[in-house]
């Protein structure tokens, strides 16, 4: 997925799926290590999905508390 998908979605809806990826991620390690599939390439996209839904939900996290950061500058004159 990319970024701009994760930011359309509400936060519980990224929730959902960062479980989802997770249970993904732990199906694949353990398909790997047990040898069952040659499906090891998806682990790092895997794993980079579940990075990007993190962010989304900490930048929200932070956004409203840094939103009015920048407008607090003296006025040059």
């Amino acid at each position: 997925m990319v970024a701009s998908e994760f930011r359309d979605m509400t936060d519980r809806e990224i929730n959902d799926r960062i479980r989802d990826l997770r249970e993904q991620l732990f199906k694949l390690r353990f398909q790997k290590t047990t040898g069952l599939s040659g499906s090891a390439a998806k682990l790092p996209s895997v794993r980079r999905d579940v990075a990007r839904a993190l962010t989304i939900l900490r930048e929200r996290q932070l956004a409203p508390a840094g939103a009015g950061a920048g407008d607090t500058a003296p006025a040059a004159t």
